[in-house]
C-alpha cells in the first residue's frame, strides 16, 4: 500500500525529472555581437535562451526548427510575464526586439510534439 506521503514525493520526483530534462542556455553575445545556437528539443520539453539586455538595445533575432514550437520572447516584472513577441505553433520567425526596459530576456521554444525537433 502507497502512502499518501509516499505519492506526493512521487509526484514530486516526476516533477522534477521533467524540469530537469528542459534546458536554459545564457545569452553570451561573440565578439562581433552575434548569438548562435543549434540545440535539439526532446518531445514534450523546451529550451529557453535567457540574458540580461539593457533598454534602448535592438536584438535582430530568427530562428528555423524541424518541427512547429510554440514561441516566445518574455521577461519578467514581479509576478507578471511580459511577451514582446508570441507565435504559435510555428517552425521559423524573425524580428526585432526593441528594448524598452533593462530585464532578463528570454527566448523559448516549446515542442508539443512527440517527436524531438532540431533548432537553430
Amino acid at each position: 500500500m502507497i502512502t499518501r506521503a509516499a505519492s506526493i514525493a512521487s509526484i514530486l520526483l516526476a516533477a522534477a525529472a521533467t524540469v530537469a530534462q528542459a534546458e536554459i542556455i545564457e545569452l553570451v553575445w561573440s565578439g562581433d555581437g552575434a548569438f548562435t545556437q543549434s540545440k535539439r528539443i526532446a518531445a514534450g520539453k523546451f529550451v529557453e535562451i535567457c540574458g540580461k539586455l539593457p533598454a534602448g538595445a535592438s536584438v535582430a533575432w530568427s530562428f528555423e526548427a524541424s518541427a512547429p514550437t510554440d514561441f516566445n520572447i518574455h521577461y519578467h516584472e514581479g509576478k507578471e510575464v511580459v511577451f514582446p513577441a508570441k507565435m504559435s505553433q510555428v517552425a521559423g520567425g524573425q524580428d526585432t526586439l526593441r528594448v524598452k526596459v533593462e530585464q532578463d530576456y528570454c527566448w523559448m521554444w516549446s515542442n508539443k510534439t512527440a517527436v524531438p525537433a532540431l533548432l537553430k
